[in-house]
């Protein structure tokens, strides 16, 4: 094997290390959103995977169904807006600023 081929493949071996302890962390961080002044709120992953939902008690209201699940959509909705945002934020430190294609999706 040429010396540039066993650099290159050691180089690629340590970004992809890199790239799963990147994963691993945004596994673990969370993020907030609430909707209705705070009647729901949504956990996420730094991954956008949705890990809690709380919802008042007083956000129930069987006569407005509609009115909770627009509340429940606008703060899951934000909720993955902040963990696409915390991705891109941890992925330009990684690799420079420079976009790379699938790394999340």
């Amino acid at each position: 094997m040429s010396p540039f081929k066993a650099g290159l493949e050691k180089m690629i071996a340590e970004q992809m290390r890199k790239v799963q302890q990147m994963q691993e962390t945004l596994g673990a961080e969370r993020v907030q959103a609430s909707a209705g002044g705070g009647m729901v709120e949504v956990t996420a992953s730094g991954l956008g995977d949705l890990v809690e939902v709380k919802i008042k008690p007083e956000a129930v209201d069987p006569d407005d169904v509609e009115m909770l699940q627009d509340l429940v959509l606008a703060a899951v909705r934000e909720a993955l807006s902040k963990a696409r945002e915390l991705q891109q934020q941890k992925t330009a430190e990684l690799t420079g600023g420079l976009q790379i294609p699938g790394l999340f999706g």
